[in-house]
């Protein structure tokens, strides 16, 4: 059996082995070792291959920047911080029809400045904003949808954890990635929003009303948010402005984000403690993908399947425009099975060739960060579709009342608005490059 005969028999046993519940980290490292052990016919050099691909990825200094942002979300979330979010929002928001929804969504992008995980985003926002929601009469298909949806944001507006990664794989700068993902990031708050609005005025039952409150009472719930504001312009600007890199910029976000929840009183040792815990067991998870990844990809490489699928759609006489819709739509196929992270991982070494020897009018670094955000969108559409959206059963978890089927409803507006917003950032790669030009 051919190399390339070997690489394509691989993806249905790596699916097969995902369906059966083996880590997906896992199942990359068995898939990737023994295509590697059929392509060399012997284990030793696969063995010795293995050890230096292990140091050589988890020895980059590109990749401390993944347990960093971790451990701020971590603090952001002891310190109050996501509370005080949304309780900000509903003062400003709360008493317009579907107001507690939409405030919601503006905590989650508020929280997503200062957390570069979707699903830690949905989890600590979900604690905070469930409850407010059903007190005030929200269906339980759009308070968990929205929920989900906003859970997104978390890596939608940067700092992102899969950016990150993906700036490591196409050796992209990770600043004017960051950049580029705030505009697409802000444009996907605002669909949300815009969703909610159409959904209660559809539904009118699906929403309750509240009360306006009093400005001065707005105002002071609003400026207990300046930690998150200020935490949110040193990292990301001091990271895009040159002043320190993305590793020390995640250090520093993490330092200020404990010493807040420090000065708020909400940090003790036992919280440290979980705070520290949460942030390896994560850390631990991404990085055995990261792992799997790496080794499933050295197998891709010996089978030259990159390569040859790059000459294949070359020469196929296929529009460039064709080859990025089928991409985005396999993208949005597997996001109804796998995570964001795995399939960044698993599918950039093989389709990052193909559509950069393909001409869209924008080359080099440009191409690189729009089809970046476009990848980025694609695959965090996936954590709310189902049946395997990773959000929605995070929110689901939390709203143990709220059968799974209605929060899957609740979710499809908000799955409509990510797909027009593909739509338009595919048309016009200007919206995503603009920050980059200013």
């Amino acid at each position: 059996m051919s190399g390339m005969e070997l690489a394509l028999w691989s993806f249905p046993v790596l699916m097969a082995l995902i369906f059966l519940r083996v880590p997906i980290g896992l199942s990359m490292l068995v898939c990737g070792f023994g295509g590697a052990w059929m392509v060399y016919g012997q284990v030793l050099p696969i063995l010795n291959q293995l050890k230096q691909v292990t140091y050589a990825t988890f020895s980059s200094y590109s990749l401390s920047v993944v347990p960093l942002f971790l451990l701020m979300g971590q603090f952001a979330s002891i310190g109050g911080m996501s509370a005080a979010l949304f309780k900000a929002a509903q003062a400003w928001l709360g008493h317009r029809r579907g107001g507690v929804a939409l405030a919601a969504i503006g905590a989650c992008a508020g929280l997503g400045a200062i957390c570069g995980s979707s699903v830690a985003t949905a989890a600590t926002m979900g604690q905070v904003a469930l409850p407010e929601l059903r007190k005030n009469g929200y269906s339980g298909a759009l308070a968990t949808g929205c929920l989900a949806a906003g859970g997104t944001l978390g890596i939608l507006i940067p700092p992102s954890i899969v950016l990150v990664i993906y700036a490591i794989l196409t050796e992209q700068n990770i600043a004017k990635l960051f950049l580029a993902a705030f505009i697409p990031g802000i444009l996907a708050m605002i669909g949300y929003m815009i969703v909610v609005a159409v959904y209660v005025r559809v539904s009118p039952g699906s929403a309750g009303k509240n009360e306006p409150m009093p400005m001065e009472e707005r105002w002071r719930e609003t400026r207990k948010v300046w930690p998150v504001l200020t935490l949110f312009l040193v990292v990301v600007g001091g990271i895009y402005g040159g002043i320190f890199t993305p590793t020390e910029g995640a250090g520093i976000g993490a330092a200020g984000t404990g010493l807040v929840a420090w000065v708020n009183g909400s940090m003790n040792r036992a919280k440290l403690r979980e705070a520290l815990i949460g942030t390896a067991v994560a850390t631990g998870m991404i990085f055995m993908i990261v792992l799997g990844a790496s080794v499933y990809n050295t197998f891709l490489a010996l089978s030259q399947l990159p390569q040859q699928a790059a000459t294949i759609v070359a020469s196929s006489g296929l529009s460039p425009w064709a080859v990025l819709s089928a991409i985005i739509v396999l993208y949005l196929i597997m996001g109804c099975f796998m995570d964001s992270l795995s399939m960044i991982l698993l599918t950039i070494p093989i389709f990052y060739p193909i559509v950069s020897g393909l001409d869209y009018g924008i080359h080099g670094e440009q191409f690189a960060i729009w089809f970046g955000i476009l990848v980025l969108i694609a695959v965090e559409v996936g954590m709310i579709t189902p049946p395997v959206g990773m959000n929605l059963f995070v929110i689901n978890s939390i709203a143990r009342d709220i059968p799974m089927s209605h929060t899957f409803r609740g979710a499809m507006p908000f799955v409509a608005s990510d797909l027009i917003r593909i739509v338009i950032l595919t048309l016009f790669p200007s919206i995503t490059l603009f920050a980059l030009r200013l």
